[in-house]
């Protein structure tokens, strides 16, 4: 077990590993729950995975999940809307500035008809398309004094 944990690629796959492998060592839930970070009833529950299917049982397994493209809040052509959205300032009627996960989840909210989508969705959508958060690039006080502009400038690089 401790081969195919270091060998592993995918991080969900490698860490079930290092679970299996540091319980078979015989470190108990707690041990193993402050090396890996997972929660007890976690560890427990891929142990019981491992003790039932094997190798198998181990692994991400959201990838197979059934139904989860006809659940997402957006399709392809859903996520290309998003694109070209996200080329242009965000609407009024989402709230204006700069994009965000807040405003993107309201986005997705009014283009599916849906009384509320989770700011948590906002952000993950942006990610899928490959943005993120757009900030904006931080100011001296207006009215500042030539010095105190240049001051700015440096700290803030």
């Amino acid at each position: 077990m401790e081969h195919r944990y270091r060998k592993a690629k995918d991080p969900v796959e490698r860490s079930h590993f290092q679970i299996v492998w540091l319980l078979g060592e015989g470190r108990t839930t707690e041990e193993v729950c402050e090396v890996t970070g997972y929660s007890p009833g976690w560890v427990r529950h891929i142990a019981r995975r491992y003790n039932e299917r094997g190798v198998e049982g181990l692994g991400d397994r959201r990838h197979s999940n059934p139904g989860a493209k006809e659940r997402a809040l957006l399709d392809e052509a859903g996520e290309a809307q998003l694109v070209e959205a996200l080329a242009e300032p965000p609407p009024a009627c989402v709230g204006g500035g700069m994009w965000s996960g807040p405003k993107v989840a309201r986005w997705i909210a009014q283009r599916n008809d849906l009384e509320k989508v989770h700011v948590q969705r906002g952000f993950e959508y942006l990610r899928k398309v490959s943005m993120s958060p757009q900030v904006p690039r931080p100011s001296n006080a207006k009215g500042a004094s030539a010095s105190e502009r240049e001051a700015f400038k440096k700290v803030s690089r």
